[in-house]
């Protein structure tokens, strides 16, 4: 709900103080922002409808592939017997494929589950491998007796291989949460704030208009409807609305600008600063739900760019889903699997 107050809360450039300069550029500030978020809202279900369209059935079709790869390899890992080196390149797949394909939203409960034995597997495999095994230390050294010095560390180079990217994306992904965790906070703070100024300006507003205590009939009908609005703008939380109102009144009431006191504009400046973060808060969650590229969200990101995004994703997905159609080919034969594993196209 959006409420329009259009007042001139101070008379000239030349009246300002620094304190009102950083007043009314917030709140220039807050009024682009809700015009962003309107714009936001607005468009939100048009690209929804643009995604189901263009995109959601080339990640079907993707994430189908995906499921028959992870299948055939498994099957292929349980049924043959590989080199060392072929190993650890299945074994990097498989992991990677499983993690990709366990919060699929395009696999059926069969094939989530199938995907989530093997990620579990790979996820125990890996902690078991992070653990200091003394048998595992007597196993090496007899493997020292047998084998030559070359092959012992051919292994270890393909585990640590095998195993640094997964502890690469496990580092990534515990900072994100963390990142994410931090502004989950930010976010709480400021909406605690904006709670407790709305009431606070509420209650000012409606001891200032409230109809009962006006004579007047003209003046007490006026101030009936407007404290209605300002009941509707306390229920959509606009405390925007209700600090330009606010200042609007005492301006009405004779309290000139230059008459506001320090507390006055810190208590402003402290209310729309949380009410423009509750804003850019609004606008990241709708402009965080049409990113999903590996590379960071642009600063100022505009409608028109999810489309581009949409559309550039769309031309390299259908290139990515016909290469992996042409892998799969190979990967239903060992000897196809076998040619991907020797040049290192798995």
């Amino acid at each position: 709900m959006s409420f329009e107050l259009k007042v001139s809360l101070l008379p000239s450039a030349e009246a300002l103080s620094p304190q009102h300069k950083k007043l009314n550029k917030l709140i220039e500030q807050i009024e682009q922002q809700k015009l962003d978020l309107d714009l936001w809202q607005n468009a939100k279900s048009e690209i929804q409808s643009y995604i189901q369209l263009k995109l959601v059935p080339i990640y079907r079709d993707l994430h189908g592939v995906y499921f028959r790869q992870i299948n055939q390899l498994w099957l292929h890992l349980q049924q043959e017997d590989f080199a060392k080196a072929d190993v650890a390149q299945l074994d990097v797949k498989l992991a990677k494929l499983a993690k990709q394909l366990k919060k699929s939203n395009y696999l059926n409960t069969a094939e989530l589950e199938k995907v989530a034995e093997v990620d579990a597997f790979y996820q125990q495999h890996h902690a078991h491998n992070q653990k200091p095994n003394k048998k595992g230390k007597s196993a090496q050294a007899e493997q020292l007796n047998t084998n030559s010095h070359v092959d012992i560390e051919l292994d270890a180079a393909e585990q640590h291989e095998s195993y640094e990217a997964w502890d690469s994306e496990q580092y990534q992904r515990e900072k994100k949460e963390h990142q994410w965790k931090r502004l989950q906070q930010k976010r709480e703070q400021a909406e605690k704030l904006v709670n407790q100024s709305l009431k606070t300006v509420y209650l000012k507003i409606t001891a200032m208009i409230h109809p009962d205590r006006e004579p007047d009939e003209t003046k007490k009908a006026e101030k009936t409807e407007l404290l209605q609005v300002v009941n509707q703008a306390h229920e959509a939380q606009d405390l925007f609305y209700l600090l330009k109102l606010q200042l609007q009144l005492e301006t009405n009431k004779g309290k000139s600008p230059k008459a506001l006191t320090d507390e006055h504009l810190k208590f402003y400046k402290m209310a729309l600063e949380a009410q423009s973060q509750r804003l850019a808060s609004q606008i990241d969650n709708i402009t965080d739900s049409f990113h999903w590229s590996e590379q960071p969200k642009p600063k100022n990101m505009q409608v028109k760019d999810v489309y581009k995004v949409i559309d550039g994703d769309v031309s390299v997905l259908k290139e990515q889903v016909k290469w992996e159609k042409e892998r799969l080919k190979y990967m239903e034969k060992v000897k196809g699997l076998e040619v991907l594993l020797e040049n290192g196209v798995l």
